[in-house]
């Protein structure tokens, strides 16, 4: 089942693939021996992977084939602990704990009448007294379910969820392969609803799953999955990790969500967050038995002074326990393909990326400012998800630039098979905000789009969810802005500030998804440019939900010009699955970056990538080169009417090469290239 490690890490293997390691061979080599401890140390203890990420089958609540209920809970700081709930009438004392000596609480319950003593989805607490007499009352760790009634009170109450044979879900469909070319729909199940209310799972599954399939997209990222307390949080600060939050909808309703995706081809990943943990007391982890370092460091070392969350102890072996845990329940238990790891910056460094810059010198990873308990950690949960199910994807959310992150833990690395081209948003928006179409310099978006580490996959994404919150724009309203409410619709003539947000729009993201990496990641909404930005409900805004959903309705609101960015996106990743231009097996040559023209020319997989960004200028028999000789036709051409543009490009023209090299590249061909177009040629022959 576990991958073989071995005790010493053969760096020859790194050393070639980056001479530049070579300093840092040392640094490398002492983080894959407290790797390679710490996984024998789960060997020798726990007997492996196996067991060790099994806790939720130790701990928290389980129900024993007699329908006998056991409880355990880790609490070592606590002097007597009790389980009390609805089962009991409240009663504190009727039902007390026997503390082990790993401080490990534990309490069976037997069945009454040939049934649970708990009934199915009644509430629960736990009770504790600490050193000082204090009593204090808890939410269990591994709790399952948990529901808010903010009518009542914004706490949480804990539930024993143990739904009858006929009521839970039985997945129908397998796990789809694995995407060698991931392209990832990021989505909020809550904001998922053209209502002014929160979206639930079984929405999400009937109105939604659909329309990313017809997109073309084969994975999708599920955000905000993990309970947490305040919605308006985005899904980031997490209270109880093994519940998924019950706002969208009962559990089962999520495994049958990710079962339909399943059955549609999509692979689902969950937005994880093992970087930090919500503050709350009453139903989160902090202070859980009354004392500061539980599940987090205790002090400073302990709180993250921005996200003003506590952190984790990596160093603690319950707390592995805990988190590899948590990974492998939404595996088993749910049935999701893999990960995406929020925050890995923050894990990564002891100063959390806060107040720091990173320019990419290799003495930044692996100096005294990383927290090699985070980076280990790390290693054991992508070593973990990899030996258990070979089949998984973990994405890193890393803006460092970490060498080595996505290379196997057996070679030094860290272990992920992707991590996010942070930069290629921001670059989007600076030019944006700062630049007029005429100074954009072609070389610099060149080089921010194909600045990545050798062998290290990418996603690559034009615009972030959080440019979506309020207080930010998407790339659409930094395009079009205001005009957006009044020239959206074909009945309205198509002003010059309309016209070029949709030509850029399209520019921007087939440029990123054809050059910037090996996996394409689009937020929910973008694709069409949705017209609002995101706002959750909060005081500031009366709690309204106004502009916390999705406008399906406008893009398929057949006069809205929405429209067409949503066809383009679906010819887009259509295009893509015929041409495997996302293949990590070729990232790409650029023969050409005209700063007078505004052109960029690339060749990726055959494919022949032509852009001219001029505001002004179209090119007649613009030359460009082509290194593998033949006939070309079009492949896709953002200037299509059914896109929005202006038909100026003939999908029936043939493109011929001529053996004269141009570029650096064998041959040249000749095309009309119009303002503020990109064309993709293909092999015709």
């Amino acid at each position: 089942m576990a991958n073989t490690i071995k005790a010493k890490l053969d760096t020859s293997i790194l050393l070639k693939r980056d001479p530049w390691l070579e300093p840092f061979v040392g640094s490398i080599s002492h983080r894959y021996d407290l790797f390679s401890k710490w996984k024998a140390e789960i060997e020798r203890t726990e007997g492996g992977y196996e067991q060790f990420s099994k806790g939720y089958q130790r701990f928290g609540f389980n129900v024993q084939r007699d329908n006998s209920i056991v409880y355990r809970e880790w609490a070592p700081n606590a002097v007597t602990a009790s389980l009390f709930g609805e089962f009991n009438e409240w009663n504190r004392q009727s039902h007390p704990m026997a503390k082990n000596s790993f401080g490990v609480w534990e309490l069976t319950l037997p069945p009454v009448n040939g049934q649970p003593a708990i009934q199915h989805d009644s509430k629960i607490k736990l009770s504790m007294t600490i050193p000082g007499g204090e009593r204090i009352e808890r939410i269990p760790a591994w709790i399952q379910r948990v529901t808010q009634d903010l009518s009542v009170s914004p706490v949480y109450d804990a539930r024993f969820w143990n739904p009858p044979e006929s009521e839970r879900y039985k997945f129908k469909h397998p796990h789809p392969p694995k995407p060698d070319n991931p392209k990832i729909y990021e989505a909020h199940v809550g904001i998922s609803t053209a209502e002014g209310r929160v979206g639930t799972y079984k929405e999400f599954t009937k109105n939604v799953l659909w329309r990313i399939a017809d997109l073309g997209y084969n994975t999708i990222q599920l955000m905000a999955v993990l309970e947490h307390a305040y919605y308006a949080s985005f899904g980031y600060q997490v209270t109880s990790f093994f519940a998924a939050s019950s706002r969208y909808g009962p559990p089962e309703d999520l495994k049958e969500l990710i079962d339909v995706a399943h059955s549609l081809g999509l692979t689902v990943l969950l937005d994880v967050v093992h970087s930090h943990a919500c503050k709350n007391v009453l139903d989160g982890l902090n202070l859980f038995d009354g004392s500061d370092h539980l599940y987090f460091h205790e002090g400073g070392k302990g709180r993250h002074e921005l996200w003003d969350s506590r952190l984790f102890n990596y160093g603690s072996h319950e707390v592995l326990r805990f988190l590899l845990s948590n990974l492998r329940f939404y595996m088993d238990e749910y049935g999701f393909d893999g990960f995406r790891f929020d925050g890995v910056t923050s894990m990564m460094y002891l100063h959390h990326g806060i107040g720091t810059g990173f320019s990419g010198g290799y003495h930044e990873y692996f100096g005294d400012k990383v927290d090699l308990e985070g980076v280990v950690y790390l290693m054991l949960a992508n070593d973990m998800l990899h030996s258990i199910y070979p089949n998984v994807l973990s994405i890193a959310e890393d803006v460092s630039g970490m060498a080595l992150l996505c290379r196997p833990v057996i070679e030094g690395g860290v272990g992920f098979d992707y991590r996010l081209s942070m930069a290629i948003p921001d670059m989007w928006i600076k030019m944006l905000k700062e630049q007029s179409d005429d100074a954009w310099n072609m070389d610099d978006v060149v080089h921010t789009l194909t600045n990545r580490r050798w062998q290290e996959k990418a996603v690559s994404y034009a615009e972030s969810h959080d440019q979506a919150l309020v207080g930010d724009k998407t790339l659409a309203f930094w395009l079009m802005d205001k005009e957006m409410y009044t020239h959206m619709s074909d009945l309205t003539p198509l002003t010059p500030i309309i016209d070029r947000g949709i030509a850029l729009h399209k520019m921007i993201r087939l440029l990123v998804s054809s050059l910037g990496g090996e996996a394409y990641l689009n937020f929910e909404g973008n694709e069409f440019g949705h017209p609002e930005w995101l706002d959750f409900p909060r005081e500031g805004n009366g709690n309204s939900f106004h502009y916390a959903r999705r406008q399906w309705n406008v893009v398929d609101d057949q006069i809205l010009r929405y429209r067409y960015l949503n066809e383009f996106d679906k010819a887009m990743n259509h295009t893509e699955d015929k041409y495997h231009w996302l293949s990590p097996n070729d990232s790409g040559h650029v023969s050409l970056k005209n700063e007078s023209d505004k052109v960029i020319v690339f060749e990726r997989v055959g494919l022949v990538f032509i852009f001219n960004f001029h505001p002004t200028q179209s090119f007649v028999d613009y030359r460009v080169g082509a290194q593998n000789a033949g006939k070309y036709r079009v492949a896709l051409s953002t200037d299509e009417k059914r896109f929005g543009g202006h038909d100026r490009i003939s999908l029936d023209s043939e493109y011929f090469t001529e053996p004269l090299e141009w570029n650096g590249r064998k041959n040249f061909l000749q095309v009309y290239i119009p303002t503020r177009t990109a064309l993709v040629l293909a092999r015709a022959d």
